[in-house]
């Protein structure tokens, strides 16, 4: 066992139906240490962590903590075991106060007097130097200084190990220094931090170690100071450097770029996205690239209007026009198929007809509708053309395959006949005969004269289908990559930083 081991994870197995979610994982923590778990989408992040802290059960494998063998059956058991975790999503209670939130639900004896516990609420946000007082309602803070609260809730309840889940995610450069001093001095006391991320810079401003997962299995421990950043990309794709080549050495870039800018938009911001330029030209397939976190699906949601719009001019064909929501973008010929299908996409209770018609609908109005017998026509002609497995199209959506609910939300937008589509991970999750003849249905439009954003977690796939890639990293544009340029190496490369 390491020295000054504090937690050791041993053989990790878990097991869901049909899905292999961790096989034979180890992660070890020591005491005084900052450690980073890295990992793509579906890497085993979530799970590795549920088991820790007793949400789920280990199929395989054992836990021991101070180097002491130990069964976690709940989250409560976690913590009498000294294992706290704080959530991206804050889970205290706003109209309470700090004291109140720091010790809500450990009313014992010893805290029923308010103003002992209200004393020993200040002891402790003083000691670990936290800007709130004890009486103050927890609302009114920050929500790094909520963040703050729930961690220092956490020590108070003489935790060992303190699990971070993307506790930056919604704070400023400001928020993310407070938050980083805050965790420096609880390394100093020897608690070991689990922090998880995907913001790469900052993993390497306060992080000891790195451990990466992928598809549910180690890739391996890293002194951070050891593992440049590019390095560490391709450990969490799966691709080294030298077996990267070149996957698209087309010259369409170059062709594309001399037709006219169907889209330009200059620092568009919104309540998710932070200010960045952008345009794409007709009959061009441009993506946003980058790592989950990056910022690429907010960008494209301040696009299309569907989060609130907070500054930067827009032009279309060259004429400047106000895209606040998704019905002004439907308007002005853009369509979304959003990331999340099942929460954003399909009604899964209406009928593949249903759903197909939806955008349209909208687009005419509610008080045009649609008669039957031409949506039957439309649902019957869209069926047809994108082979659309379904019984009928009176059949529940909800009830196809990932692929083919995909296929109705890209024939919902197809009936709308846009200029310009916005794909968000529209081939996740589906099998790769239907990813194919979704990435070839993309480069037709294209061909046609339809405009196309296309992201994908899969940098291969955006290669063999963009012209032109956007790089993102921690929510800013980083780089532009075209021509000779668009190969994983570089793609990497530039995510990290340009570190090589």
């Amino acid at each position: 066992m390491p020295e000054a081991c504090l937690l050791q994870m041993k053989n990790i197995e878990k097991r869901f139906p049909g899905v292999l979610a961790l096989h034979k994982v180890d992660f070890t923590l020591r005491k005084g240490e900052i450690h980073a778990l890295m990992g793509e989408n579906g890497a085993g992040k979530s799970t590795l962590i549920k088991i820790l802290t007793g949400v789920y059960p280990m199929d395989l494998g054992a836990i021991f903590v101070d180097g002491v063998y130990v069964n976690i059956h709940s989250p409560q058991d976690a913590q009498k075991k000294g294992i706290s975790t704080v959530y991206q999503e804050i889970t205290l209670c706003p109209n309470l106060t700090v004291a109140e939130n720091m010790f809500i639900g450990r009313e014992d004896k010893a805290w029923v007097n308010r103003k002992e516990y209200e004393k020993r609420a200040d002891e402790i946000l003083e000691r670990l130097s936290i800007p709130a007082r004890s009486r103050q309602q927890l609302g009114s803070c920050s929500l790094a200084v909520q963040q703050m609260v729930a961690i220092a809730r956490a020590v108070d309840m003489k935790c060992k190990v303190l699990i971070l889940d993307e506790p930056t995610s919604s704070l400023d450069d400001k928020e993310v220094q407070m938050l980083f001093d805050l965790m420096r001095d609880l390394k100093k006391q020897g608690v070991g931090i689990i922090f998880v991320t995907h913001f790469l810079e900052q993993v390497y401003e306060v992080s000891d170690r790195i451990t990466v997962l992928r598809n549910g299995e180690l890739v391996g421990e890293y002194l951070t100071e050891e593992l440049p950043q590019v390095q560490l990309v391709a450990k969490m794709i799966g691709k080294e450097l030298d077996e990267l080549s070149n996957l698209n050495e087309s010259e369409e870039a170059a062709d594309v770029e001399k037709k006219e800018v169907f889209y330009e938009a200059e620092g568009l911001s919104s309540s998710e996205a932070q200010p960045f330029d952008f345009c794409i030209h007709k009959g061009e397939v441009n993506g946003f690239t980058g790592l989950l976190g990056s910022g690429r699906s907010e960008s494209v949601r301040a696009i299309f209007g569907a989060d609130k719009v907070n500054g930067g001019s827009v032009k279309i064909k060259g004429e400047e026009v106000k895209i606040t929501r998704p019905i002004d973008a439907m308007k002005h010929g853009i369509g979304y198929l959003a990331e999340d299908r099942k929460r954003d996409g399909i009604i899964a209770e209406l009928s593949v007809r249903e759903n197909i018609i939806l955008a349209l609908q909208v687009m005419n109005g509610f008080f045009k509708p649609i008669s039957r017998r031409e949506s039957e026509a439309f649902a019957d002609e869209y069926i047809k053309a994108l082979n659309i497995k379904t019984a009928s199209s009176e059949t529940p959506v909800g009830s196809l395959s990932g692929g083919n609910q995909q296929k109705v939300i890209l024939a919902r937008w197809l009936l709308t006949h846009p200029d310009y589509l916005i794909l968000d991970e529209p081939t996740r999750g589906i099998d790769v005969g239907t990813k194919l003849e979704i990435q070839k249905l993309v480069l037709k439009l294209a061909e046609e004269g339809v405009s196309v954003t296309f992201i994908s977690s899969e940098v291969e796939e955006m290669l063999r289908t963009c012209s032109r890639l956007i790089v993102m990293r921690d929510r800013h544009i980083v780089g532009e990559l075209k021509g000779q340029d668009l190969n994983q190496a570089q793609v990497m490369k530039t995510i990290a930083g340009g570190v090589a």
